[in-house]
């Protein structure tokens, strides 16, 4: 699997600073950039395609970066963005919640709103031009809809700081690490398993610190139950006889109390089940040592009896008939190598 590299080694000096925040723009997100090491402006960044996710690793000298509504209506990105601090300090302002970072430490954000980040060297020097003088860190970009919690919910944990060294952080901070440490023996097919992986581990980071934050903005009870609700699903999707009723019974409240909270997150848990069990149709299809299983029966393992249901519900949510996904994706792993 082919990593995606930019440096600045070749760049003319005085065009360093708008050739790195072009890059920037280009596999990350779109921003004004400021810094005091303009004259002095070096940085690299290593990107890996995991199919609908990206990640990449930045080392890179000072800066101050505000993505404000004007970027946003000229380059919306419907992304959440995960940055994991590894050297140097960081920060990040959104929604009225300002958090600074230290090396481990995690922060969400979402590129669809104002944010206002800096990052700088652990030593504020002169220069930042050496490796030991910049800061390090990943981010990961993940699109709105690959994340199967609801938005108004992943919303209350915007800008908060997630310790990495510990519980499933620790986990999801090593697994991003070693993506790009292992990512030159990747095949395409690697990368398109991982992204599954990389999303069910953030998924259970959140909703970690949705149950564990004592702080009255975050300690929603029904957000809460929310989240174990869907941990629970998640568990047991392979159930295909789970129903509304049997999460409800699991988890001692009405089925109509579920259904309400399900709604205030903009789901309802029947549709909400349905989304992830097609998320597992798309990941099968996507896997290369799946292809000698027909379709409909993919579909049928994850509850899809119906072929013509499926595929106009998988056309409706991924834009292509399932057969036309299949074989598009097979021909572009097979271009790339």
């Amino acid at each position: 699997m082919a990593v995606t590299v930019v440096r600045l080694d070749d760049v003319p000096v005085r065009d360093r600073f708008a050739f790195w925040w072009q890059a920037v723009a280009e596999s990350v997100v779109s921003v004004d950039a400021f810094s005091e090491y303009v004259d002095d402006f070096w940085a690299e960044m290593s990107t890996v395609d995991l199919g609908a996710l990206r990640l990449s690793r930045v080392r890179c000298s000072g800066f101050e970066a505000r993505r404000n509504a004007h970027r946003i209506r000229r380059a919306n990105a419907d992304a959440y963005q995960v940055a994991l601090l590894l050297r140097g300090r960081s920060g990040i302002v959104q929604e009225d919640q300002e958090t600074a970072l230290a090396p481990a430490d995690l922060t969400l954000y979402d590129a669809s709103r104002p944010f206002l980040a800096w990052s700088f060297p652990g030593e504020r020097r002169a220069s930042s031009r050496t490796q030991g003088e910049m800061s390090d860190g990943l981010i990961l970009h993940v699109p709105h809809d690959a994340l199967a919690l609801p938005g108004p919910t992943v919303r209350r944990l915007l800008a908060r700081r997630i310790s990495g060294r510990e519980s499933v952080a620790a986990l999801f901070s090593g697994l991003l690490q070693q993506i790009l440490a292992q990512a030159a023996w990747m095949t395409r097919a690697d990368t398109e398993r991982l992204s599954g992986v990389v999303v069910d581990l953030l998924t259970s980071v959140l909703a970690h610190e949705m149950e564990t934050d004592p702080s009255p903005f975050v300690m929603d009870p029904g957000a809460v139950l929310v989240l174990r609700v869907q941990a629970f699903v998640e568990r047991r999707l392979d159930d295909l006889e789970l129903s509304a009723a049997d999460v409800a019974a699991a988890h001692h409240v009405s089925l109509r109390h579920l259904q309400r909270l399900f709604q205030r997150e903009g789901h309802t848990i029947t549709g909400w089940i349905q989304q992830r069990r097609l998320e597992r149709c798309h990941r099968a299809l996507a896997d290369p040592l799946m292809d000698g299983r027909p379709i409909r029966v993919i579909a049928a393992c994850w509850g899809f009896t119906n072929e013509a249901h499926f595929n106009r519900l998988f056309r409706r949510t991924y834009g292509t008939p399932p057969a036309s996904y299949r074989r598009q994706l097979r021909h572009s792993q097979s271009q790339q190598g």
